[in-house]
Protein backbone atom coordinates (compact mmCIF):
# COMPACT_ATOMS: atom_id res chain seq x y z
CA UNK A 1 0.00 0.00 0.00
CA UNK A 2 1.39 3.45 -0.94
CA UNK A 3 0.83 6.34 1.68
CA UNK A 4 1.74 9.70 0.92
CA UNK A 5 0.52 12.99 2.34
CA UNK A 6 0.39 14.60 -0.77
CA UNK A 7 -3.16 14.31 -2.96
CA UNK A 8 -1.00 12.31 -6.11
CA UNK A 9 1.43 9.75 -6.18
CA UNK A 10 4.35 10.92 -8.97
CA UNK A 11 4.31 8.92 -11.45
CA UNK A 12 0.70 7.23 -10.76
CA UNK A 13 -2.68 7.95 -11.79
CA UNK A 14 -5.96 7.44 -10.00
CA UNK A 15 -8.01 5.30 -11.27
CA UNK A 16 -10.55 5.80 -8.53
CA UNK A 17 -11.61 7.45 -5.18
CA UNK A 18 -13.13 4.85 -2.42
CA UNK A 19 -13.64 7.76 0.29
CA UNK A 20 -12.13 8.97 3.67
CA UNK A 21 -10.49 6.18 5.57
CA UNK A 22 -9.46 6.19 9.56
CA UNK A 23 -7.77 4.88 12.18
CA UNK A 24 -7.71 5.91 15.58
CA UNK A 25 -6.47 4.69 19.33
CA UNK A 26 -6.69 5.95 23.06
CA UNK A 27 -3.97 6.00 25.25
CA UNK A 28 -3.50 6.75 28.84
CA UNK A 29 -0.74 7.71 30.85
CA UNK A 30 0.94 5.20 33.20
CA UNK A 31 1.48 6.28 36.70
CA UNK A 32 5.42 4.73 36.36
CA UNK A 33 6.04 6.73 33.52
CA UNK A 34 4.63 10.19 34.52
CA UNK A 35 7.60 9.37 38.06
CA UNK A 36 9.76 9.44 35.48
CA UNK A 37 8.55 12.22 33.42
CA UNK A 38 8.35 13.97 36.75
CA UNK A 39 12.04 13.64 37.30
CA UNK A 40 12.98 14.60 34.01
CA UNK A 41 11.08 17.64 34.17
CA UNK A 42 12.72 18.94 36.76
CA UNK A 43 16.09 18.09 35.42
CA UNK A 44 15.08 18.66 31.49
CA UNK A 45 15.33 16.76 28.22
CA UNK A 46 13.27 14.06 26.50
CA UNK A 47 10.40 12.18 28.66
CA UNK A 48 11.41 9.19 26.06
CA UNK A 49 8.84 6.78 27.53
CA UNK A 50 6.10 9.79 26.31
CA UNK A 51 7.66 9.52 23.11
CA UNK A 52 7.38 6.48 22.94
CA UNK A 53 4.11 5.70 23.65
CA UNK A 54 3.04 8.51 21.16
CA UNK A 55 5.32 6.78 18.20
CA UNK A 56 3.59 3.58 19.14
CA UNK A 57 0.13 4.80 19.07
CA UNK A 58 0.62 6.80 15.70
CA UNK A 59 1.30 3.36 14.26
CA UNK A 60 -1.26 1.53 15.51
CA UNK A 61 -3.99 4.25 14.15
CA UNK A 62 -1.60 4.28 11.29
CA UNK A 63 -2.24 0.39 10.90
CA UNK A 64 -6.32 0.65 11.59
CA UNK A 65 -6.54 3.39 8.68
CA UNK A 66 -4.47 0.92 6.08
CA UNK A 67 -6.78 -1.89 7.02
CA UNK A 68 -9.90 0.65 6.53
CA UNK A 69 -8.63 1.04 2.94
CA UNK A 70 -7.48 -2.42 2.28
CA UNK A 71 -11.02 -3.43 2.92
CA UNK A 72 -12.45 -1.05 0.63
CA UNK A 73 -9.77 -2.07 -2.13
CA UNK A 74 -7.18 0.57 -2.41
CA UNK A 75 -3.72 0.16 -2.77
CA UNK A 76 -3.23 3.69 -1.70
CA UNK A 77 -4.03 6.48 0.50
CA UNK A 78 -3.13 9.42 -0.30
CA UNK A 79 -2.92 13.18 1.77
CA UNK A 80 -2.53 11.44 5.02
CA UNK A 81 -3.43 13.57 8.35
CA UNK A 82 -3.10 12.65 12.15
CA UNK A 83 -4.30 14.30 14.81
CA UNK A 84 -4.10 14.03 18.07
CA UNK A 85 -7.00 15.39 21.05
CA UNK A 86 -7.29 15.50 24.77
CA UNK A 87 -10.11 13.23 25.65
CA UNK A 88 -9.55 12.95 29.51
CA UNK A 89 -6.81 14.57 31.36
CA UNK A 90 -3.91 11.78 31.28
CA UNK A 91 -5.65 10.24 27.87
CA UNK A 92 -5.40 11.22 24.22
CA UNK A 93 -6.59 9.75 21.06
CA UNK A 94 -4.28 9.38 17.82
CA UNK A 95 -6.26 9.89 14.87
CA UNK A 96 -4.74 8.87 10.82
CA UNK A 97 -6.80 9.76 8.27
CA UNK A 98 -7.21 10.28 4.46
CA UNK A 99 -8.28 9.15 1.43
CA UNK A 100 -8.57 5.69 -0.43
CA UNK A 101 -7.81 5.30 -3.32
CA UNK A 102 -6.78 2.92 -6.27
CA UNK A 103 -4.04 3.69 -8.42
CA UNK A 104 -1.45 2.33 -11.12
CA UNK A 105 1.96 3.30 -12.88
CA UNK A 106 1.39 5.93 -15.69
CA UNK A 107 2.40 4.59 -18.78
Amino acid sequence: MIVVTTESVPGFRITRVLGLVKGNTIRAKDIGKDIVAAIKNLTGGEIEEYTKMIAESREQALDRMLEDAARLGGNAVLALRFSTTSVMSGAAEILAYGTAATIEPQH
